[in-house]
């Protein structure tokens, strides 16, 4: 897999930050490295590695995915450093989760799930799609792969409709998660579906139950460094018959 240019928001911490390290280090590593945040108080990891990456020029990008000002701005950096080669692959990775369980939901906690996990990474890929459609058509290949143009979504088997109440019971304290997961899934199905022939590939992948702050420390499974090398080793194995799937870091297919 050679990725010209990845763009990952929420790559200050955890799975953002473990991707920006990880893509730096590859034999093959990108070219460009765009990476956001909102806070500017937390990002002396990411700094670390811009500093010492040597294979990839790593771009810091301050921005909030809920604010269209942001995501223009974005576009306008992107679009500078790429030039007519255009965007290879973005991750959607941003995103926030609070307990609130039923029946003490509040619309507050709803609206802030929805707007953030769904909402903001549709406007956003809305935002860069020109970009991508850029990277697919300036490809030598007719092949959806992330080496010519890709969605990789971060999303989690929580919002599985199917799985719900049956073997997965003990999300059920964050509906609004949940709720705002399958939304998300839903909203990037029916965009792969919109953009089939436009040679972007579109992917839903759960990296798994890893130990973030989002995540949760003592109970999580698996470290960041195990997620994303095992996401990074099936984004290469990725193609047209994964267009629009739910999956796990395996390329295992989720119900929707």
């Amino acid at each position: 897999m050679k990725v010209d240019s990845v763009f990952i928001t929420g790559a200050n911490r955890g799975i953002g930050l473990e991707f920006v390290r990880q893509f730096s280090l590859l034999k093959d590593a990108p070219r460009l490295i765009f990476a956001t945040y909102r806070n500017p108080e937390t990002i002396q990891d990411l700094k670390a590695i811009q500093d010492s990456s040597s294979k990839s020029r790593v771009i810091l990008i301050k921005m909030d995915v809920n604010e269209e000002e942001d995501r223009d701005i974005a576009k306008q950096i992107v679009e500078e450093n790429v030039g007519d080669k255009g965007l290879t692959l973005l991750i959607n990775n941003a995103g926030m989760a609070q307990l609130m369980a039923f029946p003490s939901l509040t619309a507050e906690n709803l609206e802030v799930h929805f707007k953030t996990n769904a909402v903001a990474p549709i406007l956003l890929l809305q935002t860069l799609f020109p970009l991508l459609e850029t990277a697919a058509s300036a490809s030598n290949s007719s092949e959806m792969s992330a080496s010519r143009a890709m969605v990789l979504n971060i999303t989690s088997m929580a919002g599985s409709i199917e799985r719900t109440g049956k073997e997965l019971k003990m999300d059920l304290v964050v509906p609004g998660y949940k709720m705002s997961k399958a939304a998300f899934n839903m909203g990037m199905r029916v965009i792969a579906a919109n953009v089939k022939d436009k040679g972007v590939l579109v992917v839903n992948m759960c990296p798994g139950w890893v130990k973030t702050d989002m995540g949760g420390h003592e109970r999580a499974m698996l470290t960041v460094e195990e997620s994303i090398s095992t996401m990074l080793k099936t984004l290469g194995e990725l193609n047209d018959t994964h267009h629009g799937t739910f999956m796990d870091r395996s390329a295992n297919l989720y119900p929707f």
